[in-house]
């Protein structure tokens, strides 16, 4: 009897990319092309083409999603779970389980982009200034941002901020040897190519002499000890030093603030507020500072203006983006911040609340000093005098001997390798982990029961350093302490948002793209999530296997001969990989090799991060078509020669097109002796299709949190690795056997928690899969341009009159005619529930749209619909129907309170919050436009008590 085999369910491919294969032939169809090869043909140069003839091995078929959870499952299997008392600025933490439900896996919060359009974004925008006031009240200072990457690079932009703000002028940073070692290789690496000096001292023992434009001084140290840093201070001020404490906020809910000792930064990191170790990352830094330093503190700020009725509306302030704008003056390159980390971390200390916070810190230390009165009474010797959570002790030949013990006990301690050992308590050790420890410096079963009984424990902590008062007085923290109005506040906050759980979010060049949930089911594992970054290598097999498996596959698919897990952002993988360049010059004796060649249209984090590398940027021209203009570039070439150390292209271009001269730009900067670094923001439109290290780049960053799915979650996490040519391997950032070298990220291997979604995301899809997303990237993009072609107009096209991955609208011309702005269509789009697409960039007065391959033929109908809506709108102001200040364009976005209010406006209400265009489910905004100016002239960014500064007449 014959049979068939049953068809195999729907791949994962099919599930990720949004158009049917019946969709896809009528999209082809409008382009008047019959196949998707011959699209590529059409767009991609075929001097690109790797893929075609290139014979390497690719990464293989994808695979099942059930499959996939089974490898992640085995991989995960291979990681030892163990009692992390390592410290060293990472700890145990308890994820309430309300948070974790309601925000980590809630793709509400995960799914949403950065909050750059405020209206729709309120939601986040108050979750953060939550976390800015949470930070502002632990540290005493007026303002504090709204996260940084991780505490070391936190600490590496104080250390910038000082030397930009500070008086004295010299080239020294003063660091406190009691400093986290990956800390002050952070610092290193950072101070290098700007001929900083970081000199590290103890200060106990002798006054460092000279002067400096700065400081950094651990609070606790990392030993454990609490110095009381008032004098210091005062002394470094008299020199005319700015003074920075790097800070533990569970520490602060029982330390004087570090305003109250006298320094002028605070930074940190807010992992211990509700973020699992997860090797490394995600965790959200901190920084906050003086007033009088505001306008120089870097990455994001949350700030409190009013819309356009006074009611109170949130929005991004001050720093927003300023490299795009300074470009290579910028204060730092910081464009992906902690977001959803920090969201979390402020959820974490809402739904505790002072008093239990405090109750937490308390337990921590005193759990610490029972363990630490043991140890002395076993005779062991502890160094530092003072602590909160941490105890240094002196063991010296027989230090591994007791790090093996514990180990054997299931528990890590850290080993300085000098005879030193350090244990550091947590929220989740408890009292039978001290029981446990004692038996491991050699306690027998009398002593432990005489400790039990005769035990007299001390206070550890400086009586001048205890705060006095309970350390978050705002009454937002003392409201939701019940898990019914946690659960309702998030929902709330989350109902607030436009998502990708909504609608499409068509940012150019930010790839708002489907996050896979089964991609994202892994990280919550114990195995992936309560990892110690320094934990023994020997329990982290299972990361390693799934570290080579990334490295490998980013390096197949890239052309690239070596990767760097390292940078935990976009930005730092820019930093890193100009280091690499910077490095390798000077190994071969071209120090005068500084010049980096920038085109005009560059992201605005490349020069940024090109001035932070210690080079020099010079601009090169485009032409009309937006194109790199390959004559200004010989020219450039010529003037700069043998002083040329990179170019750094993005490609596909920022202008959305495949440049055909993109492998001769290579070669020209080759020839004259220079690197090329090509950005890999647009990655989306290439893999599978194209390798940059088979034609002519020598190192790229992937953003995994755009190309390989890792969520946006409201502005972080991300992941920037770096993929290099076989000649720069060797100045990648690594750490082995403490050697740390070009390190720019506080973990070994950044935020690792969040690899497996791009590992799950690249098996999944297999090589097939991979190419057909990129592809249908192509597809979505140019189907957009041709069904809006007529109405508006696409200013840049390739040579066959279409576009890569995304499409700019040029909107000058009715800013010309009629006074319609950029962000007038933008606000507009809120009322047909749409995100709108990137603005001003990188033209001013364009929307740049970037579809990705997970939206469907559906959604790409309904935005164009809304577009076309807008253009009639447009029309109709052109044609005296009305003028702008009368028209629904004026008035966007229409808040629920329209459908109430009194309506004296020309055009009709219906017309105005329900437009004919609208398919779908209604979003409200929150709040009407937003007053920019308004809120830049009344600073607040903290959580105010809303009645203190509203007055009568801005209602």
């Amino acid at each position: 009897m014959s049979f068939t085999w049953p068809a195999q369910t729907m791949s994962f491919s099919r599930r990720h990319i949004g158009p049917s294969l019946e969709d896809q032939a009528a999209m082809l169809q409008t382009l008047g092309l019959k196949t998707l090869d011959e699209l590529v043909e059409q767009v991609v140069p075929k001097s690109i083409r790797a893929f075609e003839d290139d014979k390497k091995e690719g990464i293989g078929q994808g695979i099942g999603e059930a499959e996939a959870l089974s490898w992640l499952r085995h991989i995960a299997s291979r990681n030892q779970n163990m009692t992390s008392m390592i410290g060293q600025g990472y700890y145990d933490t308890i994820l309430p389980a309300v948070v974790q439900r309601n925000v980590l896996e809630n793709p509400a919060w995960y799914t949403a982009y950065t909050p750059y359009q405020p209206e729709i974004s309120q939601g986040r925008l108050e979750a953060l200034l939550n976390f800015q006031t949470l930070v502002s009240e632990l540290t005493g200072f007026e303002v504090a941002n709204a996260s940084l990457l991780d505490e070391s690079t936190a600490c590496a932009e104080a250390m910038g901020m000082a030397q930009r703000v500070g008086k004295v002028k010299t080239n020294r940073f003063l660091v406190h040897h009691d400093i986290h070692p990956q800390t002050l290789a952070v610092l290193q690496t950072r101070a290098r190519p700007q001929g900083w000096e970081v000199v590290t001292a103890d200060f106990e023992k002798e006054w460092p002499e000279g002067e400096f434009f700065g400081a950094l001084l651990p609070y606790p140290g990392s030993s454990g000890e609490v110095y009381d840093w008032r004098a210091a201070i005062e002394r470094l001020h008299q020199q005319g030093a700015i003074v920075a404490l790097t800070c533990d906020p569970m520490a602060l809910q029982l330390l004087e603030s570090p305003a109250q000792l006298g320094a002028d930064i605070a930074v940190g990191s807010m992992q211990r507020y509700g973020m699992p170790l997860g090797n490394g990352g995600p965790h959200a830094a901190f920084m906050a500072t003086k007033e009088a330093y505001k306008r120089h503190i870097p990455g994001r700020i949350v700030g409190v203006s009013r819309d356009r009725t006074g009611a109170p509306a949130l929005r991004l302030a001050l720093q927003t983006r300023e490299q795009h704008i300074r470009r290579e003056k910028a204060t730092s390159n910081i464009c992906t911040a902690q977001a959803l980390p920090a969201m979390i971390s402020a959820f974490y200390a809402l739904y505790h609340g002072p008093k239990e916070l405090r109750a937490i810190a308390e337990r921590i230390h005193a759990y610490t000093a029972i363990l630490a009165v043991g140890l002395q009474a076993l005779g062991i010797t502890r160094l530092n005098k003072t602590f909160f959570d941490t105890v240094t002790l002196e063991l010296g030949s027989k230090a591994s001997h007791y790090v093996a013990q514990a180990q054997k006990a299931g528990i890590n301690l850290r080993d300085f390798g000098d005879g030193r050992v350090g244990i550091s308590y947590d929220e989740v050790t408890t009292s039978d982990t001290i029981q446990t420890l004692w038996t491991c410096f050699g306690a027998t079963e009398a002593q432990l029961a005489s400790f039990d009984a005769e035990l007299a424990i001390d206070d550890a902590l400086p009586l001048v350093l205890k705060r006095q008062e309970l350390a978050l007085t705002h009454s937002v923290f003392s409201l939701y302490q019940s898990e019914t109005e946690m659960m309702r506040y998030m929902r709330r906050l989350s109902d607030k948002d436009l998502a990708l759980d909504r609608s499409m979010i068509p940012l150019g060049s930010c790839t708002m793209k489907l996050n896979p949930a089964v991609a994202m089911q892994p990280i919550t594992w114990p195995e992936f999530a309560q990892i110690h970054p320094f934990a023994p290598e020997d329990q982290k097999e299972g990361y390693k296997e799934l570290y080579t498996y990334l490295e490998n596959a980013l390096c197949v698919l890239s052309g690239y001969d070596a990767v760097s897990l390292q940078p935990n952002s976009g930005a730092q993988g820019e930093f890193a990989g100009l280091m690499a360049i910077r490095a390798y010059h000077h190994s071969r004796g071209e120090d005068q090799r500084q010049v980096c060649l920038i085109p005009a249209s560059a992201h605005g984090t490349n020069p940024a991060s090109a001035q932070m590398a210690g080079m020099k940027v010079v601009v090169v021209a485009c032409d009309d078509a937006g194109n790199v203009d390959v004559d200004d570039l010989k020219a450039k070439l010529e003037r700069f020669e043998g002083q040329v150390a990179a170019i750094m292209v993005t490609y596909p271009s920022t202008h959305g097109v495949f440049e055909e001269r993109i492998t001769e730009i290579c070669r020209l900067v080759h020839e004259a002796g220079g690197q090329v670094y090509l950005d890999g923001a647009n990655l989306n439109a290439q893999v599978g299709l194209a390798r940059p290290g088979c034609y002519g780049a020598d190192v790229s960053h992937f953003n995994l949190h755009k190309t390989f799915c890792i969520p946006h979650g409201g502005g972080g996490p991300g992941m920037g690795p770096i993929g290099v040519k076989k000649h720069l391997a060797p100045f990648l950032p690594m750490a082995q056997g403490g050697d740390y070298q070009n390190i720019v990220s506080a973990a070994p291997y950044g935020s690792a928690a969040v690899l497996p979604i791009s590992a799950a995301y690249i098996i999944m899809m297999g090589d097939d899969g991979l190419r057909q997303a990129s592809i249908m990237a192509i597809l979505n993009a140019n189907y957009i341009a041709r069904q809006l072609k007529g109405a508006y107009t696409v200013l840049f096209r390739g040579e066959n009159g279409l576009t890569a991955h995304e499409c700019i609208l040029d909107l000058r011309p009715f800013k010309d005619q009629t006074g319609v702005s950029v962000d007038d269509i933008a606000k507009r789009l809120v009322d047909f529930g749409f995100h709108a697409p990137t603005v001003s960039f990188p033209v001013p007065g364009t929307v740049m749209i970037e579809p990705t391959e997970s939206e469907s033929r559906y959604e790409l109908d309904r935005f164009c619909q809304a577009m076309l809506a807008i253009r009639e709108e447009i029309k109709a102001i052109e044609q005296g129907k009305y003028s702008l200040e009368e028209s629904p364009l004026h008035y966007a976005p229409h808040t629920a309170k329209d459908l109430v209010s009194d309506w004296e406006r020309v055009y009709e209400r219906r017309e105005g919050v329900y437009p004919a265009a609208l398919k779908g489910e209604k979003y409200w905004p929150p709040v009407g436009r937003v007053d920019n100016v308004w809120g830049d002239r009344h600073l607040i960014c903290s959580c105010p008590e809303i009645a203190s500064y509203i007055s009568d007449e801005d209602v």
